[in-house]
């Protein structure tokens, strides 16, 4: 893969096919002869301008893969107990936490998912905690000692120490604005990368040899050996990225809802006698703002965690209260990691008995995939393994993008800095492959507008310039 697009030498050109305007010959040429110009013009636009938007992201995301295991060493008070002979009741472990902590609102629940975790009682409405956060008392399950209680956030628990790198790497801390940085990465690295494979395999296979290559040929070498290798996960970085995105990722979510291919959810609105209603859907944590039912009345919430135990749910699972009286609790398996549990059920809080269940085996398929995509990208698909690699891929795109800007440097030679191929190569692309590219570029723009917007930007301006240039030139030989 190759971020800088002039991949070749002057004197490579004509042995490459990439003579100037003014030498080009006037007999038909290949579709991919005349497209190779061409997409060798726009890697120097992405590789100079968009880069520097993957450079944040790579070394953000490479903070953040490494953020998992630190996390384990930094909260260790909090996270892991001494392994006792028996456990406490949930409700006994809920009960001191809200002892020590008195302020806010259950929101859910996380027994202790194996020997020597501690149990998560997640609290919403803390004064002085983020909306969009909780505050995770951390609770000893075998005597009920409050181990300390740290701001949680999101669907894999993360604690401050990731939580901060991974909105580092989300949106710079700048809220929703920030987010069209990452956006922007995410839309034009599958196509940095993927024109990055074709030219490095359309090159002369002699040319590609690392051995015994010096100066800027061999940084070529470099850059391509490793881009060929990362490019598979490079690509697979950027599809799952857009899937969350701003507006890349609302275009996902319409296509999913048009072709019924959305996430089901479990039906946890109940009718006055106790029954699924059949209507309403949980969307996530939010309890009901007290804790009624929790620590007093109807079923409990040992009776509740019984009976989605009988429905096969196996820990790790998370309890979100009723969110009203006539709602039911929600209990689900959070399990990320392979293979995944993400089973649900509803429990009426009042008999305890179970009124509704969702398997993740029903999923639809882009669902599941969405899913598997998603935390393979986050890092706990497959726990260990998935962080080592995302770090090894941001490290590549850290060299890729590092060796692409000393290319363009190299090949400058000084007084040309960097200078790009010659203007005018869609000029040579056949009409019957240029209008279906045209039509192509314009809907992933419209699908895809950071991808779209940006690239029609680099055109005008290279229109523009090419305009220009040629207005001097007619001045001079007038």
């Amino acid at each position: 893969m190759s971020f800088e697009p002039t991949v070749l030498d002057p004197d490579d050109v004509q042995q490459d096919g990439l003579e100037s305007d003014a030498a080009q010959p006037a007999v038909a040429r290949s579709v991919w002869a005349s497209l190779r110009p061409l997409v060798l013009r726009l890697h120097f636009y992405a590789g100079v301008f968009v880069a520097p938007f993957l450079l944040v992201a790579a070394t953000t995301g490479l903070l953040y893969a490494c953020s998992f295991q630190a996390e384990k060493v930094a909260y260790a008070d909090e996270l892991r107990v001494p392994v006792g002979k028996r456990e406490l009741p949930v409700s006994q472990q809920v009960a001191a936490a809200r002892k020590a902590h008195p302020e806010g609102a259950i929101s859910a629940v996380r027994p202790s998912p194996e020997a020597g975790a501690t149990t998560r009682v997640l609290l919403s409405g803390v004064p002085g905690v983020d909306g969009d956060h909780t505050l995770a008392v951390f609770v000893n399950p075998y005597n009920g000692e409050i181990r300390g209680a740290l701001e949680q956030y999101g669907s894999t628990g993360a604690l401050p120490l990731r939580t901060w790198i991974d909105e580092l790497h989300r949106d710079l801390h700048l809220g929703q604005p920030g987010r069209l940085y990452s956006e922007l990465a995410a839309s034009w690295l599958w196509v940095i990368t993927g024109g990055g494979l074709v030219l490095w395999f359309s090159r002369r296979r002699a040319r590609r040899k690392l051995r015994g290559t010096t100066g800027r040929r061999r940084t070529l070498s470099l850059h391509g050996s490793v881009g060929v290798w990362a490019a598979v996960g490079l690509i697979f970085l950027s599809a799952t990225g857009l899937t969350w995105s701003t507006y890349a990722g609302a275009s996902v979510s319409d296509l999913r809802d048009a072709i019924g291919q959305t996430t089901p959810t479990v039906t946890s609105s109940l009718t006055s006698g106790g029954e699924s209603a059949g209507h309403g859907e949980h969307t996530g944590p939010g309890g009901s703002g007290s804790d009624h039912g929790v620590l007093d009345g109807g079923a409990g919430i040992d009776a509740v965690l019984k009976a989605a135990r009988a429905e096969g749910l196996s820990n790790p699972v998370e309890i979100v209260p009723p969110a009203d009286a006539s709602s039911a609790y929600v209990v689900s398996q959070i399990q990320r990691s392979w293979p995944e549990k993400q089973d649900s059920v509803a429990v009426d809080p009042a008999s305890g008995k179970v009124t509704d269940v969702q398997r993740f085996a029903d999923y639809p398929v882009l669902a599941k995939l969405t899913r598997w995509g998603i935390d393979a990208h986050t890092g706990v698909l497959f726990g260990l393994v998935n962080q080592i690699a995302l770090a090894g891929l941001a490290l590549c795109l850290i060299l890729l993008i590092v060796w692409g800007y000393r290319m363009w440097w190299q090949r400058g030679r000084g007084a040309a800095f960097g200078r790009p191929l010659p203007r005018g190569a869609w000029q040579h692309v056949p009409s019957y492959a240029l209008v279906p590219l045209m039509v192509l570029i314009a809907v992933l723009g419209y699908f895809v507008p950071l991808l779209g917007i940006p690239l029609a930007a680099f055109m005008a301006v290279d229109v523009v310039l090419g305009e220009i240039a040629y207005r001097r030139r007619r001045r001079t030989y007038a």
